[in-house]
């Protein structure tokens, strides 16, 4: 994924309402930019933080930039989670993630389960569907990649939709992407919320596979790399 405009390098003076952060430009001026993250944001929206942004696309829009990127201990993480579903879908046409090759057909926002919508539906004649679920991952706590940063209902409910397209005979994969090179390996935040982190281990014991790419990140665009291990206690695929 490449972006269609420079980035921007402001400062970040603070992060607010979830969706809102204020930043200085180099000029000096303050403008507030748009933050596509619901999440906690841990340790990657501290005020004084390198942020880069992009223009928004509408040129009406009341907030003229877009959060895209932050730099934390000289390297930059991606804070904007309408990417990776993107990043994703282009990795897998272009054979990049080994686990989902083989698939003559990709689709998008497939409706499933209970007022949900999956992320990728893969296809081919003589294989059962693959349904992808993409978490957006960019909490690094030690050297470990972690998901979630805060409480998901949502995210422990896509989980158990997932199980489902296993219980019926066809291939349910977590992949979970992390926007962010300088990470050894994923586990989920067990201590942030068990709930979704022992759905996790259950749904691995029940088939439902769980990968792990990190991405290569600069101010030009954004780019899946290598896999990463993932430790989840209790998951019958854990792989160390």
């Amino acid at each position: 994924m490449r972006f269609t405009h420079p980035l921007t390098h402001a400062v970040l003076i603070r992060r607010y309402k979830r969706f809102l952060a204020d930043v200085r430009l180099d000029d000096g001026s303050e403008v507030t930019a748009h933050v596509a993250n619901s999440g906690a944001m841990l340790g990657t929206a501290e005020p004084g933080m390198t942020v880069w942004l992009s223009p928004a696309s509408n040129p009406d829009r009341k907030l003229k930039w877009n959060w895209e990127m932050v730099e934390v201990d000289g390297h930059l993480v991606g804070v904007n989670t309408a990417h990776p579903n993107l990043i994703v879908a282009e990795a897998v046409r272009d054979g990049l993630i080994k686990e989902l090759t083989g698939y003559d057909s990709l689709r998008r926002e497939v409706k499933y389960g209970v007022n949900s919508r999956i992320d990728l539906l893969l296809e081919a004649e003589g294989r059962p569907k693959c349904w992808v679920e993409v978490k957006n991952v960019h909490l690094k706590r030690g050297d470990w990649a972690e998901f979630p940063d805060a409480v998901t209902v949502r995210g422990t409910k896509h989980l158990g939709e997932l199980r489902e397209r296993v219980r019926v005979g066809e291939r349910a994969v977590m992949l979970y992407l992390v926007q962010r090179a300088d990470c050894v390996g994923f586990r989920p935040a067990a201590d942030i919320d068990p709930t979704y982190a022992a759905a996790l281990a259950q749904s691995m014991r029940d088939g439902v596979e769980a990968i792990c790419y990190i991405c290569r990140l600069s101010l030009d665009g954004i780019a899946i790399g290598p896999n990463l291990p993932i430790d989840v206690p209790g998951g019958i695929a854990e792989r160390m």
